[in-house]
């Protein structure tokens, strides 16, 4: 009693010896099966979500933009005509204006049009042509951006009037499926603008501000597609890489160790040179820190001697630590490196783990598609709402029209008492039992994407550990090594430890959303914040990140546990724990080398 324990029994004590152990070929059971179920039956309501967004989504409304009328641009009549011209875009920035955008997306208080090509050239209705016809000053010079079923011989001023016609052109580039101007043409003088209004404002603060998010990812996939083939070739590159360097620690792999270490020691020792020649010159120009004072400007503190002294201080210091530990620790070091040659030789009887990767891969990318393609039907569920829209409510012959009244967009609205009155698109519906339920399903997505996404990240990790350590127990090698160690140890893990693995993906996942969460919060309220908020925001954020790196590192040798010994997730994770505290020394430098193994061991 009162006897101080050692360091081993403060940490549990060390497996023994079993000399009928082999590895995690036998002895196996289910684990987690509460966890496992509670997956399973979340992972069925994951799909349902996705098929209720598939019956009741629409997603040409993000995919092609609507002109006034609500038809989509690029789609069935309006096939050769992909871009949406804004009649005037300096709408959508006015005051006045800003809160009816916010509220109606792009729809603009302004008449739009599906044109087969944006305007080249700056052009604007000229007073002696306010007498001529429509035919005579749009059609005839080519100017075909009226709206569809505009008279030939319909008065240019009553066109303009109405909106039926543009009264002026500016020089645009397609975006987004939208002609937006350029920024660097010259703003003509236009009726009602002001002449402190600039294209760029017009853009950054009107329509791509108005432009939502959904919009933006669909642009992102585009890209992605365009470039899929450079990103195969990216892949190959890495892989054939990885084969030669797997290639070399098998055949030399203490020299490739001595020289990493050497890097990094060189990569060092070339930072204290740096900053000290910055240092040196700044002291002799004597920039001080109390000549700049304290500010915001961060670039500002590079120009001081002190920054530079600073950076001399801890890489010196890093470097000295890193000195100290190869001199103490050069026998651990050598054991690492018999453990490299070790991890080389049974990833050569075991070639296929070199393609298990790609597996993982093509696992992550069917759950980002199916989650980008369930949030995208579900964002576009509503039914698209019309209402009666006139340019100016306020000209004779129209006060007795209620106006922003549904209407149907197939039958327009024919009341020659009030200009320009049409049915146009509003917006979707909130209404039904979707659309009032879209936050929480989306919410539902999102826990799915992060759980879907981290039980793929564990069951690569778990059938790793698994064929690499029915290679380690094999007592003689390769004939004690299972025939297809790899798909043994797929189907091992997926029957025994789906709940273990989705147990450990759910903590993890909870965590991640917390960050999430935290992000979106302070982007929300980054202008409002004082600094001592901005610092308590800060350390949160941080907190929630070493909180989620702790747990990466110990689910994965969680995994590894459970994948040797068959254990549940929780007593797998507390025997992990214990085993590198008891071996809190050795830890550091095999963790340091394995980070420089790009293998997949």
């Amino acid at each position: 009693m009162g006897g101080k324990q050692d360091g081993d029994e403060a940490c549990g004590k060390p497996a023994k010896y079993d000399p009928s152990f082999r590895g995690p070929i036998k002895n196996r059971s289910c684990t987690d099966i509460i966890c496992c179920i509670l997956f399973l039956a979340f992972i069925l309501g994951y799909i349902v979500v996705g098929i209720v967004a598939w019956v009741y989504g629409d997603p040409r409304q993000v995919l092609y933009p609507r002109n006034s009328t609500g038809a989509y641009c690029g789609v069935g009549a309006n096939k050769d005509k992909p871009y949406l011209l804004y009649f005037n875009i300096f709408s959508c920035i006015l005051p006045t204006n800003i809160i009816m955008v916010a509220e109606n997306g792009l729809q603009c208080p302004t008449s739009q049009v599906c044109v087969s090509s944006c305007p080249e050239v700056a052009w604007t209705v000229e007073i002696s042509q306010f007498s001529q016809n429509v035919g005579e000053v749009f059609y005839t010079a080519n100017r075909n951006f009226c709206l569809p079923g505009v008279p030939w011989d319909m008065p240019v001023i009553q066109s303009l009037q109405q909106e039926l016609c543009p009264s002026f052109l500016l020089p645009s580039a397609p975006a987004l499926g939208r002609c937006l101007p350029l920024l660097n043409s010259t703003l003509p003088e236009l009726p009602g603008i002001s002449s402190n209004t600039s294209i760029s404002q017009g853009i950054s603060s009107g329509v791509l501000d108005s432009l939502n998010a959904r919009d933006i990812t669909v642009k992102i996939f585009e890209d992605v597609a365009q470039s899929w083939y450079w990103i195969l070739v990216a892949l190959a590159v890495a892989l054939v890489l990885s084969l030669l360097f797997i290639l070399l620690l098998r055949l030399v792999a203490g020299p490739l160790v001595l020289v990493l270490i050497l890097g990094v020691l060189g990569v060092l020792a070339y930072g204290i040179y740096h900053c000290w020649e910055e240092y040196r010159v700044l002291r002799d120009k004597g920039a001080s820190i109390t000549q700049l004072g304290v500010t915001t400007n961060l670039s500002a503190y590079r120009n001081v001697q002190e920054t530079w002294l600073a950076a001399v201080i801890v890489l010196a210091v890093l470097e000295g630590t890193l000195l100290l530990l190869l001199i103490f620790l050069r026998q651990r070091i050598r054991i690492a490196i018999a453990l490299l040659k070790e991890a080389s030789k049974a990833v050569g009887q075991m070639m296929s783990t070199l393609f298990y990767p790609l597996v993982t891969f093509v696992l992550l990318l069917i759950c980002i598609v199916y989650w980008a393609m369930t949030a995208l039907y579900l964002a576009t569920s509503g039914q698209p709402q019309y209402v009666l829209w006139a340019p100016n409510a306020s000209l004779p012959g129209c006060e007795k029209v209620q106006m922003n009244t549904s209407c149907n967009p197939m039958s327009q609205p024919m009341n020659s008492s009030c200009p320009g009155l049409r049915c146009v698109f509003q917006s979707y519906s909130s209404t039904g039992l979707v659309q009032r339920s879209l936050f929480n399903l989306q919410v539902y997505g999102i826990l799915g994407l992060f759980w879907t996404l981290n039980w793929v990240l564990a069951l690569g990790q778990c059938v790793l550990a698994g064929a690499f350590a029915s290679f380690y127990w094999a007592f003689q090698k390769p004939q004690d090594i299972p025939t297809f160690p790899l798909s043994s140890a797929f189907i091992r893990t997926l029957r025994y430890h789906t709940g273990s693995l989705a147990f450990g993906a759910l903590i993890l996942s909870l965590v991640q959303i917390a960050r999430v969460i935290l992000e979106y919060i302070d982007n929300k309220l980054r202008g409002a914040q004082n600094p001592v908020a901005r610092c308590i925001m800060c350390c949160f954020k941080c907190c929630l990140w070493c909180l989620e790196k702790f747990i990466k590192f110990l689910n994965r040798n969680a995994y590894i546990m459970i994948a040797i010994y068959g254990k549940n997730f929780c007593v797998s994770a507390k025997n992990a724990f214990m085993l590198l505290m008891r071996n809190i020394v050795r830890s550091p430098v095999l963790l340091f080398l394995h980070r420089s193994h790009p293998g997949p061991g």
